[in-house]
């Protein structure tokens, strides 16, 4: 065929495999592709639609992109992903740049999509979202070390502030069986450390098997040959069994690393936005993970500004945040989303007011990372080693306090040896450089 597909995937890990899958179809359909798109024949964006700041990036590339293809340099221009589907009425309106947009629900025509744009046609495709495929080939775009394992599509939590049902639809679970071929697969690969996500990973299963089964996939991914860390994402706090805290004290391979996104803890605003527990209940349940799972690195994220947050609930926030010490911790401020009940609501707070009080959360979590940086020094830890920093001049890695592409790096020196990316070391911690930790290799 002699055509290039190049693709840029932007947002959540999710939308990343999805561009896996499409990449994988794309080739076996006797496409080459290209890592960098602006050198290919298609050039395909796999847009974010979450939040305003991701929606402009994706428009923002899709416009870069569009200057090559009218210096000829490209020959045509795909939207794919959340935007695409959740703007499918304005999106080629606004950017007529665009020869293709594709629902989510067509991932798995991109083929004939490509085609059909190759000779010079415009496609608008919307199939049901259902559509989506949640099973087959990925070439995996990730360092070849670590790949994610998507366990589920869409969602059922329906929290008032976010699209994310109204753009993927009803929570899917995948089968186990597959889910763990998928895995074996990966770890044939190189795959050291495979991340387990989904919208709510520990809904998993309740649709095709009638109760919760994260639980005992984690079991079974962790018995898989080759594997050695099994990290997970997104778990929410009303689905943390006492069955799934004891997994992850006595599987060895399961990072002791929990994503809890809990957005708020006072009571009336967790209700406002459409989710349970309060401040007492979300303490309690750090207490019993923390108890019965020693050492356990706990991520969550929040949302400042939310419609009709006062200042006494902020400030309540921001005492649960470092009362908790949670050591790894994102906030935002709150994002109006279209078509969401919080998008309605009357008491709307100003920009300025969310992003400072965004800002503040932040600034006192600079300092509970450094407590517990400084905490590793005179301890030996390990490392996921990811490649050496030439002004630095040290190697970096990844411990298991640390997702990729979210959370912080482990910087080391060696003596005379120099190890490979991809290898897990052992590193002893000696001080810490801004926040993260800086040791020697063991």
């Amino acid at each position: 065929m002699g055509k290039s597909v190049g693709m840029i995937s932007l947002g959540c890990a999710k939308n990343r495999v999805d561009a896996e899958m499409m990449l994988h179809s794309l080739r076996e359909a006797g496409f080459s592709i290209n890592d960098d798109p602006a050198l290919a024949d298609v050039a395909i964006i796999n847009t974010c639609g979450f939040i305003d700041s991701a929606k402009q990036e994706s428009i923002d590339e899709i416009l870069e992109l569009a200057k090559l293809k009218e210096e000829g340099r490209i020959k045509a221009l795909i939207a794919t992903g959340c935007m695409a589907q959740r703007y499918q009425d304005q999106i080629r309106k606004e950017i007529p740049e665009l020869d293709a947009v594709v629902g989510i629900g067509g991932n798995g025509d991109i083929v004939d999509v490509v085609k059909r744009v190759l000779e010079n046609q415009t496609v608008e495709h919307f199939p049901d979202k259902r559509t989506l495929p949640l099973e087959g080939g990925r070439i995996q775009s990730t360092e070849y070390y670590y790949a994610y394992l998507k366990i589920a599509e869409g969602c059922d939590n329906r929290c008032t502030y976010c699209a994310i049902p109204m753009i993927r639809g009803n929570y899917r679970s995948r089968k186990m069986e597959n889910l763990i071929e998928e895995a074996k697969m990966l770890a044939q690969n190189g795959v050291k450390e495979l991340i387990v996500i989904a919208q709510d990973t520990t809904k998993y299963g309740v649709d095709i098997y009638g109760e919760y089964k994260l639980a005992e996939l984690l079991k079974k991914l962790c018995a898989v040959d080759g594997l050695e860390w099994v990290r997970v994402l997104y778990c929410y706090p009303e689905a943390i069994s006492d069955e799934l805290i004891d997994v992850f004290a006595s599987e060895e391979k399961l990072v002791k690393y929990m994503d809890i996104p809990l957005q708020h803890c006072d009571k009336q605003v967790l209700k406002r936005m459409g989710r349970g527990g309060d401040r007492e209940s979300l303490t309690a349940l750090i207490k019993k993970l923390r108890e019965r799972v020693p050492g356990i690195v706990l991520r969550t994220t929040f949302i400042a500004g939310f419609p009709g947050e006062t200042d006494e609930q902020f400030e309540q926030l921001a005492e649960f945040a470092n009362e908790i010490g949670f050591e790894r911790m994102g906030c935002f401020p709150y994002s109006c989303e279209e078509d969401t009940p919080a998008a309605k609501m009357s008491d709307q707070i100003d920009d300025d007011v969310k992003e400072h009080r965004a800002d503040i959360l932040m600034e006192q979590q600079q300092n509970v990372m450094m407590r517990y940086s400084e905490g590793l020094i005179g301890k030996d830890i390990e490392v996921l080693v990811e490649g050496f920093d030439r002004y630095a001049e040290c190697f970096f890695g990844r411990s298991r306090a640390d997702a990729p592409e979210v959370d912080g790096k482990v910087f080391f020196t060696t003596k005379g040896r120099k190890p490979s990316a991809g290898e897990i070391v052992k590193v002893h911690i000696t001080d810490t450089m801004d926040i993260d930790p800086v040791g020697e290799l063991k």
